[in-house]
């Protein structure tokens, strides 16, 4: 019996261990384990100096912690393993108990650390260096398979370096014994990488087995690693790399040519598929590149030292962690480590514990194909700095963790690749980050498209912190809910520069300007204008008190002073707005407005009602508080007396006469809230489309990535109108998602007669019918009771328990207003009080007109000049069909109209008004408009807990959303299916580089697509009649090959260019030098010329007067 054998006899109990605080102290984080950190501690006794690798003792791991501690104490004896001294137990009942293995502190690093070291500096390891440190491990593999152990996770960051040139081999969480009644474990475990393929097919297959030659293989792949500095196929997903380990020839050096030999015969012989004719430990011992050390150890190790010592120095190159699977007969497969996660679930059967485990060390995006899952940590990460967002930029896919800003890379690079639009669609119930997510996705992508101006790049960031400071809210589940639907699209030349930006807005909740529940707050700004003006002393000027909270702002937990006034928080935040309105650019006067509107709507709420007593009828109403109706007449600009007498009295048209009827206090009460909630809902759209006209690009003809930001699923204790709106639209968005990854594919599987699994799904077309049919959906039905004015809320819901006979509504017991519906998230119970009044929400006619005799510009077009969602001025209508595009004023301001032609509001009482019922119908099909219109990409937004506390992971709920939104079934199909189907056209234009030279033009034919493929060596497509169908992962090689192509092809022109550059300089050189010798050679002979000319006009010059001299000598001599 071996020694390793009488410890294994008797299981460890951890309680029996020593407390480690008595004789170790932590000094500094040195690395990770696989369940746990490592630290460098030091002895208290006698200075020494040792790691720790600290572990949470779950039960889950229990037996392979004990099976490591069994290990290290039989066999650390040997000089090739890491000392081992000791096992601690630290007790916490605050922080959780500890697991302390002390082992013996290596300083030279990770062989890979000394490899990756010396490639980086130009460099490469010597084959004696490489071939000494094989031996040594192939010494302590001996060691282990003598006593019938296997390590079953050999790899370089499981060799360590001492800084005597020590090799210690390390890591034996997984580490399995060889009895001699079961000689093969049927376990499927290791670092996918380095597995031998026998380990892989255990998992897949109940009569495959192995032995301790897994080990050999494995020390292969690592003596790969030391020439290359990574394993074959590391550019891959794990799991895709355990799919061609079994697959794939036996891997090589990338180039073997530059390596010796013998050194590729021991990879050979090491990498032998066939674990049975592959040689063991001692074999490869006798093998003639290890042999080549004898009797040069010590010169070795001088060497070896010397490299340790300057990889120190010049510091290694950051760690690339491989993390190590665990597959056991029966269960499913999952990873054992704490950084270790699956990052794509879509290989996985299990979602939720790969989702616990990832978010427990603060990975909180996951992958489910390409469908991105988002975690709410609920606390700040540094995971957005500058540094990542290079990270991201053009990388692939695998390169990096999973984060949003691959998401942000992944649309921007398809849409440039594709010269297509591009739609973004966040979604997740309230709480769950999808506005956060939004931020972010716009940040990234401003820096991708590289705005010409950092002054357009910082009003499309401002963008979204203007638009919810107005549209987003307090709740009781989340600080910062939207309470309006966001659609921004942000606009991009073909090129794939950023030009501009537009937002559209859906369904603001109005009703919160005059109402909130308990727990609950008005909109952001109201709180942040009067801290903020509260501080400049501006109080006054606008008519706000200082001492006495505003109706529509008070809440019992609420007071003026502590909570609004002197909050820094509002203050700050004020700032930041009116800095955000100044940079996108309003004026100053359009500023002033917005404030005095703001105001406006505060001190309206503050307006109250008394009743008026007369003989002959006590229905009359009157102003109290005539101070607040004049502060309110004074920042709209109009006159008090008109505006008392438009919210106490109302007129009516009967037979050609206006007739003026009294409002009693409630109906007075209404009108006031009407105008509260018109104006700020008014002010809200104006904001928007002020901001799509400033930021409207010159040019719109180009790209567009629309992001989509909408309130997600809400079930509160009290749900109302605003809750079925907001819950409709959530089922449209679900249905979207559905239609998209599901019933879209699928048809197309049939389509094309390809041979695919059908995934059963939750479809929510029934639920939609129930809402949105007509004339017999809920919405139909509302409409028709809003217009009967003896209607109540009780007759509304009699209709819908009459009318809508399916089993997703229902009536609950003792409720008398209430009727429940079974979303696809859950069921909800809603309370119909207040239905009708909210689904009319009508603003009469007396206000619109007096509103629009405002002197204040701004007030004027609110109610004047009705705009669309993209900032044009409406269009005249023929007929009396709404477009979709209409916003919510549009349809308010058809109150006093009949066929769409603008009477004067006093001179119809027509009924058929448009109702918020009849505007969220047609905002829907206006968001489905422009979703459809882009190639989509999901972020799926999960809540892990309804505290909003930071490491907090609730499994359950978590669950619940999961298969409430269908990422379960997301999974399958992405695993099993296409996520990608392409037209043979389309794929060969795309594609063609990949396989064909430019200048030829192959046929447009299966065979011609699947030459692609198989040049690409991609496996598992399939190719139907006209498309071809290619799985999420295809898409991205493809891509990165094209990519690829392309830059060889880009770097081919540039050294062309080059060259004809440099030839075409030569010869401008020889023809200037040609040319200046021609020049030369003409000045030099017109010099000569005209020297020679002077020499004969001075020897003419001369000669004329030695003649005339002699002339008249001659003359003077003669008689």
């Amino acid at each position: 019996m071996t020694e390793l054998e009488m410890h294994n006899r008797k299981s460890i109990v951890f309680d029996n261990f020593p407390d480690p605080t008595d004789t170790w102290e932590i000094i500094e984080t040195i690395g990770k384990g696989t369940y746990g950190k490592v630290y460098k501690v030091l002895n208290k006794t006698d200075g020494s100096k040792a790691a720790v690798k600290i572990l949470d003792p779950i039960h889950d791991i229990d037996e392979e912690i004990e099976a490591e501690y069994n290990i290290l104490k039989a066999l650390s004896d040997h000089t090739n393993v890491v000392k081992f001294y000791g096992m601690y137990y630290k007790k916490d009942v605050k922080c959780g108990d500890q697991l302390w293995l002390v082992l013996e502190l290596c300083n030279g690093g990770s062989v890979t650390d000394l490899a990756k070291g010396m490639l980086r500096r130009g460099d490469r390891m010597d084959e004696a260096i490489i071939a000494y440190i094989l031996h040594e491990a192939l010494m302590g593999l001996q060691h282990l398979h003598v006593n019938k152990t296997i390590h079953r996770d050999v790899k370089g960051n499981n060799i360590l370096l001492t800084t005597h040139a020590g090799v210690k081999l390390v890591d034996f969480g997984v580490s399995a014994q060889l009895t001699n009644t079961r000689l093969r474990r049927n376990t499927s475990v290791g670092t996918p990488f380095w597995m031998a393929p026998e380990v892989i097919a255990c998992e897949q297959q109940l009569d495959s087995t192995y032995d301790a030659r897994c080990d050999v293989w494995s020390l292969g792949i690592t003596a790969i690693e030391l020439g290359d500095g990574d394993p074959p196929l590391s550019d891959l997903h794990p799991m895709r790399a355990l799919f061609k380990i079994p697959r794939n020839p036996s891997p090589t050096l990338h180039q073997p040519e530059l390596w010796s030999d013998i050194f590729n015969d021991f990879i050979c012989k090491c990498l032998i598929k066939d674990f049975e004719l592959r040689p063991n430990v001692l074999d490869l011992l006798q093998h003639v590149f290890i042999k080549q050390i004898v009797g040069r150890e010590r010169t070795l190790q001088k060497q070896l030292i010397e490299l340790i010592d300057l990889n120190q120095q010049i510091g290694v190159v950051g760690k690339i962690r491989h993390e190590r699977i665990h597959t056991k007969k029966g269960s499913h497969m999952k990873t054992q480590s704490g950084h270790d996660e699956v990052e794509d679930l879509a290989t996985l059967e299990v979602l939720d514990e790969q989702l616990q485990l990832r978010y427990g060390q603060d990975e909180i995006y996951t992958y489910v194909g390409d469908i991105l899952m988002a975690v709410n940590p609920f606390h700040k990460m540094e995971i957005y700095t500058p540094q990542h967002t290079k990270m991201y930029i053009g990388a692939k896919r695998t390169a990096n963790p999973p984060h949003i800003f691959a998401v942000a890379d992944i649309a921007y690079q398809s849409m440039v690749s594709y010269n297509a639009d591009q739609c973004v669609v966040i979604s997740g119930e309230s709480g769950a980050g999808k506005t956060e997510s939004a931020h972010l996705l716009v940040q990234q992508l401003t820096v991708l498209g590289k705005a010409n101006n950092r002054t357009l790049q910082e009003k499309i960031l401002l963008v979204n912190s203007l638009v919810e400071a107005f549209g987003n809210a307090c709740t009781a589940i989340n600080d910062n809910s939207s309470r309006f639907g966001k659609y921004l699209e942000m606009k991009f030349t073909c090129g794939g520069t950023v030009v501009g930006a537009q937002i559209s807005e859906y369904l603001l909740e109005k009703s919160r300007v005059i109402h909130q529940a308990v727990g609950e707050r008005n909109f952001h700004i109201f709180y942040y204008i009067y801290a903020g003006l509260a501080d400049r002393k501006k109080l006054a000027h606008y008519k706000l008190s200082d001492s006495k909270t505003p109706k529509y702002l008070c809440n019992e937990h609420i007071k003026l002073g502590p909570d609004i006034v002197s909050n820094t928080f509002y203050k700050e935040q004020f700032d930041a707005v009116e800095q955000c309105f100044k940079v996108i650019g309003f004026t100053l006067e359009e500023l002033g407005s917005v404030y005095s509107t703001l105001a406006a709507v505060l001190n309206s709420g503050d307006i109250e009602f008394c009743p008026v007593a007369s003989e002959h009828q006590t229905d009359k109403s009157n102003i109290s508080n005539i101070s607040v109706l004049e502060n309110v007449s004074s920042l709209l600009r109009i006159r008090s007396d008109e505006l008392q007498e438009a919210l106490t009295s109302h007129c009516v048209v009967a037979r050609g006469e206006t007739i003026v009827r009294p409002n009693t206090v409630e109906k007075a009460a209404e009108v006031r809230d009407a105008m509260g909630k018109a104006l700020y809902g008014r002010l809200f759209s104006w904001i928007v489309n002020r901001i799509n006209s400033l930021l409207r690009p010159d040019n719109d003809k180009g790209l567009n990535i629309g992001i989509l930001d909408i309130f997600g699923f809400e079930n509160f204790k009290r749900n109302s109108f605003e809750q079925l709106c907001i819950n409709i639209a959530n089922e449209q968005i679900q249905f979207y998602f559905n239609q998209h990854i599901f019933a879209w594919e699928q048809d197309e599987y049939l389509n094309e007669e390809v041979d695919a699994r059908m995934i059963e799904y939750e479809d929510n077309r029934p639920l939609l019918d129930l809402f949105l049919q007509k004339p017999m959906g809920m919405l139909s039905l509302l409409d028709e009771e809003s217009r009967f004015p003896q209607a109540t809320d009780q007759t509304l819901v009699e209709k819908f328990e009459d009318n809508l006979k399916t089993k997703c509504f229902w009536r609950p017991k003792r409720v008398d207003l209430g009727f429940g519906i079974h979303h696809y998230a859950g069921k909800v119970i809603y309370n119909a009080a207040g239905f009708l009044a909210k689904n009319r929400d009508t603003l009469p006619a007396d206000i619109v007109l007096l509103l629009r005799s405002s002197e204040n510009e701004l007030v004027r077009k609110l109610v004047t000049h009705p705009l669309t969602k993209t900032g044009k001025e409406e269009r005249r209508l023929e007929g009396c069909l709404l477009p979709t595009f209409l916003t919510e004023q549009l349809f308010r301001l058809f109150i006093s109209c009949t066929k769409y032609v603008p009477y004067h509001p006093r001179e119809t009482t027509n009924m058929r008004t448009q109702t918020v019922a009849s505007y969220f119908r047609y905002s829907l099909m206006d968001l489905l408009s422009k979703m459809v219109a882009g190639q989509p990409h999901f972020v799926r937004c999960i809540k892990p807990n309804n505290d909003r506390q930071a490491n907090k992971f609730d499994r359950e709920k978590v669950l619940v959303q999961l298969r409430y939104t269908g990422v379960l079934e997301t999974a399958k199909i992405r695993r099993q299916g296409y996520s990608h189907r392409i037209l043979f056209a389309n794929f060969l234009k795309r594609y063609y580089i990949v396989a064909f030279h430019a200048d030829k033009e192959p046929a447009v034919t299966p065979e011609t697509c699947a030459t692609i493929l198989e040049k690409a060596k991609l496996e598992n497509w399939a190719m139907g009649k006209t498309k071809v169908f290619l799985k999420y992962y295809h898409v991205e090689h493809l891509n990165l090959m094209v990519q690829q192509t392309t830059q060889r092809l880009v770097l081919l022109q540039a050294y062309v260019r080059g060259w004809l550059g440099a030839k075409r300089y030569r010869r401008t050189i020889k023809e200037r030098e040609q040319s200046a010798l021609v020049l030369q050679s003409v000045c030099r002979g017109y010099l000569a010329k005209k020297k020679y000319k002077e020499l004969v006009d001075e020897k003419n010059k001369a000669a004329t007067k030695i003649q005339a001299r002699y002339r008249g000598h001659k003359e003077r001599k003669s008689p």
